[in-house]
């Protein structure tokens, strides 16, 4: 059945505001950021405030997420716009990468040469860094009791990055403290790592629902025996697809059934395994009263001959 969308105030919007506030706090600090890296001379600031950008990136996918949510489905486009996200995300790891690799190799040519870094406006730079952070984390974590998994990985997005700027105060006050300059690059290749942790994990994901795979969670054989073993009226699973649309699993499969008395009611029963037992609220199920074959039934044979009675 589709789900309806009430027009009253809902979590959404109590979201959407969260993801906006947040992701406008982020934003500002990151080119503070960019412009105090470049004024200081730090590469730690702007390691920083690539991890910044990490954050600002997935709010905003978090953002874009909320709003095409509400977008309805047309005849052009029947899961509506939710693969939009993903698409952003892709293109968002791929930038990260990117930046990663830029800073990182400008830390080994700082450790070839040198660079003076001014480790007053680093330090300033780098705690109101640390304040937004906190700022945006506050929002996201706080408030409504229910967040959405958009949300809570923004949070975890932004709670990471508050290493980032430890990172950059502690580099600044080593600097102002004994004047070693070579902490500005080390720790900004340390920060690097966890935008590099962060982007590599995006992509995956990313990528994955791009070329329609299966959610990394989900063991489809172990699905297809637990269905045949909870349904006795189910001899064989077979042509099983899964893939994600938005985050939202969809499938569709072939079951091998005994001819039931009432059909909507065997349907029913199966659609309700599938939604509780691994979350998939849109399936597809074609009933089938002749034994399967192929080298795709072969493999379900021997986990359903045990189920006649």
């Amino acid at each position: 059945m589709a789900h309806s969308h009430t027009q009253t105030a809902s979590p959404q919007d109590a979201n959407a505001r969260r993801l906006l506030i947040a992701f406008s706090v982020t934003a500002l600090f990151m080119v503070a950021e960019v412009i105090g890296g470049l004024i200081s001379g730090s590469l730690a600031l702007l390691a920083d405030a690539g991890h910044m950008l990490t954050d600002a990136a997935a709010l905003l996918v978090a953002l874009l997420a909320v709003h095409f949510a509400r977008r309805p489905a047309s005849g052009r486009h029947t899961f509506g716009w939710l693969r939009l996200t993903t698409l952003a995300a892709f293109v968002n790891a791929i930038a990260l990468v990117v930046i990663t690799i830029f800073i990182v190799w400008e830390a080994i040519v700082r450790f070839q040469n040198p660079q003076p870094v001014a480790g007053k406006t680093m330090l300033i730079i780098a705690f109101a860094g640390l304040l937004a952070n906190l700022f945006s984390f506050w929002v996201l974590h706080g408030g409504g009791e229910e967040r959405n998994m958009n949300v809570r990985a923004a949070a975890l997005h932004v709670l990471g990055d508050l290493l980032g700027s430890v990172g950059a105060i502690a580099a600044a006050l080593v600097i102002l403290w004994t004047g070693w300059t070579p902490i500005d690059p080390i720790l900004s290749v340390l920060v690097s790592c966890l935008v590099l942790r962060s982007a590599w994990r995006l992509l995956k994901e990313s990528m994955n629902e791009l070329m329609e795979g299966a959610p990394v969670t989900l063991d489809i054989a172990a699905l297809k025996r637990n269905l045949s073993r909870t349904i006795p009226e189910v001899r064989n699973v077979h042509h099983v697809h899964i893939w994600l649309v938005g985050e939202k699993p969809l499938m569709t499969l072939h079951v091998q059934v005994i001819p039931p008395h009432d059909h909507d009611a065997l349907l029913h029963r199966i659609l309700h395994f599938l939604a509780h037992e691994y979350q998939i609220e849109h399936a597809t199920v074609q009933m089938e009263y002749q034994p399967c074959h192929g080298s795709e039934c072969d493999l379900n044979e021997k986990t359903a001959h045990h189920h006649h009675h």
